[in-house]
Formats: C-alpha cells, structure tokens, sequence
C-alpha cells in the first residue's frame, strides 16, 4: 500500500510539473505537441547564423506604397473596414467594434534594424480600441512599447498561456484561448484557429505559449480570418470548413528567404495565395512585408510575387488587396 501511495504522489507530482494554472485554466507545460515541423536544430541555426545579417537594399522603402490620405473611419455597424497598419498591424473595424491585430508602432525591435516605412495610421488618430487580438508572442507581434500605449481596461484576447504578460502590465480584462475556443463582444464573434507556428520570446520559453489567428464575425455574418504568423499546411483547409464564408483572409506574404529555413513557419507569396483558395476566402489582404527587414528578399518582391500568382489563380484583380501603408478599404455591403 505505501508504494502503490508513493506511485500515487509522483505520478501527481509529475502531472503537476506539466502544467500550469492561469486564472481558472490549467495549461500545459509546453505546446510543442502543437508543432506541425520541428523546429530548427542546432546545425540549422549554425548555418543561419553563418550566412550572416540579410543583405537587402533598403532604398528600395521608396518603393513601397505608402498612403497618406488619412484614415478612415468606419460610419456605421454595418460596415467592415480595414486598414493596413504595417506589418501584421491592422486595424479592423467590424460591427461597430475598432480592433487592432497584432500592434507594432515601434520603429525598432530587438535584434531586428529600424522600421522601413513609417505607421500607417498615427495612434493618436486611432479612434478608441474595442479589443486586441494577439497572434502569438515573438516581439513582431507583441509588441511591448505598443502595448504601454493602452487604456489598462482595452479587452486582450490572446493563446493560451499568455495572459499573464498582460496581467502583469496592468491589464484588467485578458482572456486566454486554446485552438478553436471563442467569445463574444458586442455581437462580434472572436475565434481562436491553428495555424503553422511556434512562439519563444526568451531563451528557456520555446512554445511555453501557444501560437495562432483569428476569425471575426459579425451579426450579420460578414467574416474577416486574421492569419497571424503561418507556414502553408492542412490547416487552412480545416478553418475554411469551420467557418464557412470568409470574405476577407489577411494573409502574410514575407517574410520567406532562406526558404529552407523559413517554409515550416512562413507562407511566401504563392502559398498565401494557395491558402487563400484552401480557406475558400473571396478576397485576401496582404500583410507581413514592407515594415521590417527580417530576412533576404528584396523589400518589394513579396507584393510583386503575390501579384502574379493571384493572376495565374485566374482570381479578380480587385479580390487581391494587396494594400498602401496607411490605405483603408471596405468590404462591399
């Protein structure tokens, strides 16, 4: 009896050790179960780092669109707007809700050179902010200068596990989600879905969070599929199932080069166009290019490469929003 109890206490002690409570949730240890490739080894690492900083030509910024006609408000519920920030920034205005994805307004992160075209939309021209939709932790997507920025009662929709970075800067309303989980604010429906990632953002958290987009719906069934950060997979083909309709997919395109490297957790221009098809989205929104050098492709070519597979798709021109910085644009009604 004492060792069938001393069997009892370790295997609890070893159920405890692998999870971790947030609020009323228990999360795992690690969501590297969540991984569709592994990771990087060390000899891919060590070949990266030999190749050195991406060499890329950023005069080439001015040949990014960049719109400076000022941004535009949203005038009724009714209406699904989104403007195109920089880099998975978006502000998104559905059901008379302002949402931003994934917010950077910073000129500079950590390890990575200074922004390549400015914010698109001033932040003291945001309108007031509904709610935060945060993709994953890497610092392109969260953002902690950005985050300072707001109201400590904006609602946080974030992965699991990650509600308290947010806790612990102050913010009252956090809500953590695991993969296909969702909630509801002011008739907007918020829906957590896979996608072909991972998170880190020191060296001993590798996938202590979990990683992953979004989709939003409105009450009159308009639907908008944030992808977040994404390789190509089967996954895509499973949210356009679940959430029939998608009307506007905002995909990433860059982000892409060495490709042996960076195809398991970063779509390029063909496999967003591709993912766009599988989640059976009739337009797509680029995003993910044109902000930040992170890796080796010229700083135009992702929006040029998209151009041309969306024809080759024999997809209307006016279903690719492949947008200006700064450029707002509506979903017809």
């Amino acid at each position: 009896m004492l060792d069938a109890d001393r069997l009892a206490r370790a295997r609890r002690t070893r159920l405890n050790a692998d999870r971790r409570k947030r609020g009323d949730r228990i999360w795992p240890e690690s969501f590297t179960d969540r991984l569709t490739s592994p990771l990087p080894g060390p000899r891919e690492q060590l070949q990266l780092f030999r190749n050195g900083r991406p060499k890329v030509d950023r005069a080439d910024a001015v040949d990014i669109p960049v719109d400076r006609s000022g941004f535009v408000r949203a005038t009724g519920q009714e209406q699904l707007v989104v403007t195109w920030v920089g880099h998975a920034s978006y502000v998104v205005q559905i059901g008379g809700l302002t949402v931003l994805t994934d917010p950077i307004w910073s000129d500079a992160m950590p390890g990575v050179a200074r922004r390549v075209t400015p914010p698109g939309v001033a932040w003291a021209d945001l309108p007031p902010i509904d709610a935060v939709v945060i993709s994953h932790n890497h610092y392109d997507h969260l953002d902690a200068p950005t985050i300072r920025r707001l109201p400590r009662d904006t609602p946080i929709l974030v992965p699991a596990a990650l509600g308290e970075w947010f806790t612990r800067r102050g913010f009252t309303d956090v809500s953590e989600f695991d993969w296909w989980e969702s909630t509801t604010l002011a008739g907007v429906a918020f829906d957590f879905v896979p996608a072909h990632h991972w998170s880190r953002r020191s060296l001993t958290d590798t996938c202590k969070t979990l990683w992953g987009g979004w989709v939003l719906t409105d009450d009159a069934g308009r639907r908008l599929y944030f992808a977040g950060d994404t390789g190509y997979g089967h996954w895509f083909n499973e949210i356009g199932s679940r959430y029939a309709g998608i009307d506007l997919a905002l995909l990433p395109i860059g982000a892409y080069h060495p490709r042996w490297f960076m195809q398991p957790v970063h779509l390029d221009p063909e496999e967003a166009v591709r993912a766009c098809g599988d989640l059976r989205a009739t337009r797509m929104a680029t995003m993910h290019w044109g902000t930040f050098v992170l890796t080796g492709e010229p700083l135009t070519e992702p929006r040029e490469r998209a151009q041309r597979a969306w024809a080759d798709a024999g997809r209307p021109r006016e279903d690719l929003w492949d947008l200006a910085v700064g450029e707002s644009r509506e979903l017809p009604r």
